[in-house]
C-alpha cells in the first residue's frame, strides 16, 4: 500500500513506517515533497482533530486522490488555561516555532497557578483518509504537570516544563520530557500512543476491505 504523510519531516516518516509496517508489510510512505506539493497547508481548524483532517484531505487531493493520506496535529493543553495553548502551541507567543518565547509566555500565564492545578496533557491527533471516503481519527495523550522552571537539556518545545505523570509500572519516574532519552519518551509519548491506535484501526479497516 502506498500512503502519503502530510509532512516533510523524514523522522516522522521513518517512525510511521516502522510502526505501520507490522500492519501493512508492503507499505510505502511518501512525503509532501515526494508528490511535488510545495505549498503550505492552512491549518485554520479550532481543534486538533479538525487540523489533522484538513492536512490529510489536502495531501490526498494533492496526490490525485489515488492514495490514502495521513496527518497529525499535536500540542500542549493546559487545564488551568482552558486547554491553551492547544492548536496554537507552535505559535503561542506569535512567531511560529519560537520555543523560548512560547515557554516564557506559558510560565508568565501560569505564574499564579498553584501547584495542584498545573495539570496538562500533550495531545497528538492523527487522521487517515482514504480515496473511498473512509476516515480514521485517533487521539493519544500524555499527562503531566507544568513546572515553574526548566529541567533537562533534550527534547524541544514545551518538553523542559512538562513533568510526566506515570500511568503504569515501568514508565519514566519524576522526569520531564527533556530529561528522558529517546527510548523512554517513545514509550509514553502522545504521538507514539496515537500511532499505535492508528495501526490498530488500520488493521481493522484492511480486514473489512479484504
Amino acid at each position: 500500500m502506498d500512503m502519503i504523510l502530510a509532512s516533510r519531516n523524514q523522522k516522522k516518516i521513518r517512525e510511521l513506517n516502522a510502526i505501520l509496517s507490522d500492519t501493512v508489510p508492503d507499505i510505502r510512505i511518501f512525503s509532501l515533497d515526494d508528490i511535488g506539493f510545495a505549498d503550505d497547508i492552512e491549518e485554520d481548524g479550532t481543534t486538533f482533530e479538525e487540523n489533522a483532517l484538513i492536512k490529510a484531505r489536502t495531501a490526498m487531493a494533492a496526490g490525485g486522490n489515488r492514495y490514502p493520506a495521513v496527518a497529525d496535529d499535536s500540542g500542549l493543553a493546559v487545564d488551568a488555561l482552558d486547554g491553551a495553548p492547544g492548536v496554537y502551541s507552535a505559535r503561542y507567543a506569535g512567531g511560529h516555532g519560537d520555543d523560548a518565547a512560547n515557554n516564557e509566555l506559558l510560565l508568565k500565564h501560569m505564574e499564579h497557578i498553584p501547584d495542584e492545578k498545573r495539570t496538562a496533557q500533550f495531545v497528538s491527533v492523527i487522521a487517515c483518509v482514504f480515496p473511498d471516503g473512509h476516515e480514521i481519527v485517533v487521539r493519544g495523550e500524555a499527562k503531566g504537570i507544568i513546572l515553574r522552571a526548566y529541567r533537562g537539556e533534550g527534547g524541544f518545545g514545551y518538553d523542559p516544563l512538562f513533568l510526566y505523570l506515570p500511568e503504569a509500572e515501568g514508565e519514566p519516574q519524576n522526569k520531564t520530557f527533556s530529561e528522558m532519552n529517546a527510548e523512554e519518551k517513545n514509550l509514553i509519548s502522545h504521538r507514539g500512543r496515537a500511532i499505535q491506535k492508528l495501526a490498530e484501526e488500520l488493521r481493522n479497516y484492511l480486514k473489512l476491505k479484504s
